[in-house]
Formats: C-alpha cells, structure tokens, sequence
C-alpha cells in the first residue's frame, strides 16, 4: 500500500478518531497525540489493513482502547471529559449565555456519566455511528448499546430538567 493510498483510505475518518479521543482524554493536545497513535498504528500495520472488514471501525476501537489505557495510566490522573464541538454563531448576549449555560451542564452531566455511557453517546450522537456498528467497535450487543444509550439520554435530561426547575413551583 503506497502513502497516496493510505492516505485516501484514512483522510475520511481520521477527524471521528480525533473527536472521539477529544471526548475521551483532557486536551486538544491529548486527542491529537492519541489520533496521531491511532495512525501511526495503522500506517505500521498496512500490510494486514486491506485484511479488516471495516478500517474505520477498526480505528473507532483502536482509539477507544488506546484513549481507555491513557485514563488508567498514571500520565493522565488529571485527565477529564470535556466537550467543546459547540460553536455559537453571533445571536444576542442573552440567548449566548443561555446557550453557553446549557452547553455547560449537559457537560458537566456528561463527565459524570460511566465510561461505557459517554463512549456510546460519542459515538451515536455526535459521530453518528449506528447501533450495529457501535457494538462491532465496543464488543457488545445492540441491545446493551440500546439501553446504554438510553441510560445516559435519561439521566441528561432528568439532571437538566432538575437544573432548569429547580426553584419552580
């Protein structure tokens, strides 16, 4: 496989396995070196590449267990979840604010959520994986990611609807 070609096969994906690593570790700088990981895996292992059914789902996983080892290692204790794929796109100061304010909880919401719940909210919501492909990459079920999913829809909009009306009678 020449680099033109390695190239061509990993230019559509490698933006998912950026944004997923994101969600994982702490720092732009975190995702981009884990990204850079992901590729220089692939890139030492193209001989078997054309082997693999689906190289982006491949690369999904390879991110999520490399990012997963990097929580546990003792370089990343102050890692946390962030989220910052939100762009505001010049509406008034109030609504801004009112925004940043929401975008702010569903984050905070989310941080606390188990490991496996955010994974399967990164990967339906924002990456727009289906259910099929989310068990492939996570060795599960589509029912287990069905109910995790749901799990952590729930808990979201229970703890924002408390947020939001605590104080209303």
């Amino acid at each position: 496989m020449t680099q033109a070609e390695f190239t061509r096969l990993v230019t559509p994906f490698k933006d998912k396995v950026f944004r997923l690593a994101k969600r994982l570790l702490v720092s732009r700088e975190e995702a981009e070196d884990a990204t850079q990981e992901i590729l220089l895996k692939l890139w030492n292992n193209k001989g078997k590449i054309e082997s693999y059914k689906n190289v982006e789902a491949f690369s999904m996983t390879m991110t999520k267990n490399f990012c997963l080892d990097r929580l546990k290692s003792k370089q990343a204790q102050n890692l946390k979840i962030v989220h910052s794929n939100y762009q505001e796109k010049g509406s008034g100061l109030q609504t801004q604010v009112e925004a940043r304010d929401s975008v702010s909880w569903v984050t905070k919401i989310i941080e606390e959520l188990p490991e496996q719940q955010k994974i399967i909210l990164q990967l339906r919501d924002i990456e727009q994986y289906d259910y099929a492909e989310i068990a492939k990459m996570l060795d599960m079920n589509e029912t287990a990611v069905r109910v995790n999913l749901s799990r952590a829809r729930k808990t979201i909009r229970e703890q924002l609807t408390n947020t939001h009306n605590y104080g209303i009678k």
